[in-house]
C-alpha cells in the first residue's frame, strides 16, 4: 500500500485538473446529470468542495443544524451551493484547502478516493477521457478492492477476477470482469454504466446500493 502522505500530491494534481476542465465550461456543461442520482455537475463540484468553504467551526454548526446526519447535510449543501457562480465552484478545487484535505479518518487514501470518483462522476457525463495518472487510478483501484472500500457501497466481488484493459492491473480470481481502469473504479462504487462498458457477467445489480454522499 501506498505510503498515505506521499498521495499528497496527486490529490492536489487531481483537484487542479478539474478546475483546468471546468473553467470553460458552458451552463449547459454545468446543468449535465453526473453519475450521482439527482445531482448535476454543480452539485458534485458544491459537494466535494465543501471543506473549502465551510471551516470546522462552520462545518459542525452546520452538522448540529442537521441533528448529525451528513447524508442530510451533504445533500442539503450540495443543493445550496450549486446556487453559486462557476467561478467560485472552480476557485473552491482550485483551494490549498482542498488540495491538503483529507476527511475524517481517511487520510490521503480517501482524499484521492473522493477527488478521483467525483472528478469521473462529472467527466464521464461529459463525454471527458480519464485524466487521472495511471498510477493515480492504480491507487484507487487497490484500495477499492485490497483495502475492501467497495463494501462501503455494497458491491459484492467475491468470486470474480476483476482486470483492467488499460493499464496492468487485475484482482481476484473467477469470472472476469474486463473493462477500462475508471470503469472499474466507478462499478466497484456502484455507479451505474452502459452494460457494453464492462465485458463478463455483470455484478449482482441487486447487491448494488448508492447514496450521493458515499464517497464523503
Amino acid at each position: 500500500m501506498t505510503d498515505d502522505a506521499s498521495l499528497q500530491p496527486a490529490v492536489a494534481a487531481e483537484f487542479l485538473a478539474l478546475a483546468d476542465l471546468l473553467e470553460s465550461a458552458t451552463d449547459a456543461q454545468w446543468d449535465t446529470p453526473s453519475l450521482c442520482e439527482g445531482w448535476r455537475v454543480r452539485e458534485v463540484v458544491a459537494h466535494m468542495t465543501m471543506a473549502a468553504r465551510y471551516p470546522e467551526d462552520k462545518f459542525m454548526a452546520e452538522l448540529r443544524r442537521c441533528d448529525f446526519d451528513f447524508g442530510r447535510l451533504s445533500n442539503e449543501i450540495a443543493s445550496r451551493d450549486a446556487g453559486l457562480p462557476p467561478a467560485e465552484l472552480v476557485a473552491s478545487l482550485r483551494s490549498d484547502t482542498m488540495q491538503h484535505w483529507v476527511p475524517p479518518g481517511g487520510g490521503y487514501h480517501g482524499a484521492l478516493n473522493h477527488v478521483v470518483i467525483h472528478g469521473l462522476d462529472i467527466t464521464v457525463p461529459l463525454g471527458v477521457p480519464r485524466r487521472s495518472p495511471d498510477e493515480t487510478i492504480r491507487v484507487v483501484l487497490d484500495e477499492l478492492t485490497r483495502g475492501h472500500v467497495h463494501v462501503r457501497f455494497g458491491t459484492n466481488i467475491d468470486g470474480r477476477r476483476l482486470q483492467a484493459t488499460d493499464l496492468d492491473w487485475s484482482y481476484g480470481s473467477g469470472p472476469m470482469l474486463r473493462g477500462p481502469a475508471e470503469d472499474l473504479a466507478l462499478m466497484l462504487c456502484a455507479r451505474a454504466l452502459p452494460p457494453e462498458r464492462i465485458e463478463g457477467e455483470p455484478l449482482n445489480q441487486g447487491q448494488l446500493v448508492i447514496s450521493s454522499s458515499d464517497i464523503e
